[in-house]
């Protein structure tokens, strides 16, 4: 015994594992090699389509994503999801004020704080997505460097959230309906078309903004200047009418302009511009690829510069 013990000491101060002696009548057991599987990864270059399934099996984080953002979004805040209402409501009551008591603007035959609202109600959803998603990849910076996942899905998260803030807000408009004693009609069944379209056009913005915020950081400063002065060149607080003939092929450009007046045409049951609503979808449609092509172009450099 004495021995074995002198042999399994001098065993363990040389770093070897100690033998031991196995009893009489028993067959002896050696170590079994532990086997590792590596597995590397590595960014392709050019351009990659979108892996469908990937995105499939990562369903439950992007859900997992959705809700964070939500609960962080109002997670210590004395009013918590009331700020979805007070953010439009506010900006109605300050332009109808200046804009329409003191400026004279009118709202073709809409009550002006209806007419200001249901077009805030949409400007403000867009303005908070992008300036989320722009700064989602920053602000994730450890779960990106860290853990492989698309992470398409943070900027993308991150608008998912505040479609909350878009339907709590729409919870005011029901009341101001009926206030102004203004009825539904059947357009109505239009509203999901605008919202998809305001959401592919804060996606495809934000996939680009959040991946360039990654090199520059100056485009957290950039984004809320640009979305103050994007209310000004949307007609949210003014009708189109304003606008000459000869400046509304212009205007369609911006894809908000399709989708704003064609939110508040169908939520009152007045005339739509379809040109003017086709035109701006087609470029929301346009703009989704456009952040996605470059968001993925990008994407291999986040771990490294982030």
């Amino acid at each position: 015994m004495s021995l074995q013990a002198d042999v399994g000491e001098e065993k363990q101060n040389s770093g070897e594992m100690p033998v031991r002696t196995p009893a009489v009548g028993s067959s002896p057991t050696y170590p079994q090699p532990v086997r590792f599987q590596e597995i590397i990864l590595r960014a392709r270059k050019g351009w990659q389509p979108v892996d469908i399934s990937e995105l499939w099996r990562g369903r439950e984080l992007f859900g997992i994503l959705v809700w964070r953002d939500i609960s962080i979004r109002y997670k210590q805040t004395f009013l918590g999801g009331l700020w979805a209402i007070l953010q439009p409501l506010l900006a109605m009551l300050v332009f109808t004020v200046f804009f329409n008591r003191l400026a004279g603007i009118q709202g073709d035959g809409v009550p002006y704080p209806l007419f200001a609202y249901s077009g805030l109600l949409l400007w403000t959803f867009f303005a908070n997505s992008i300036t989320a998603s722009s700064n989602s990849l920053v602000g994730n910076q450890v779960l990106v460097s860290k853990v492989y996942f698309p992470r398409v899905f943070i900027p993308i998260a991150s608008i998912g959230a505040i479609v909350l803030d878009l339907g709590v807000g729409f919870l005011i408009l029901v009341p101001m309906l009926f206030f102004y004693k203004w009825t539904f009609s059947l357009s109505i069944l239009w509203l999901p078309l605008y919202v998809l379209g305001t959401f592919l056009a804060a996606s495809g913005l934000g996939m680009f903004l959040s991946a360039l915020n990654v090199s520059f950081r100056d485009v957290k400063y950039v984004v809320p200047y640009f979305t103050q002065i994007g209310i000004f060149i949307t007609p949210v607080i003014y009708p189109l009418r304003y606008i000459p003939d000869r400046y509304r092929l212009l205007l369609a450009l911006n894809p908000m302009a399709g989708m704003i007046s064609g939110f508040r045409t169908a939520l009152l049951g007045q005339p739509t511009n379809w040109t003017l609503v086709w035109t701006s979808f087609a470029i929301s449609i346009s703009l989704f690829f456009a952040g996605l092509y470059l968001f993925q172009r990008m994407e291999r450099r986040f771990a490294d510069i982030i």
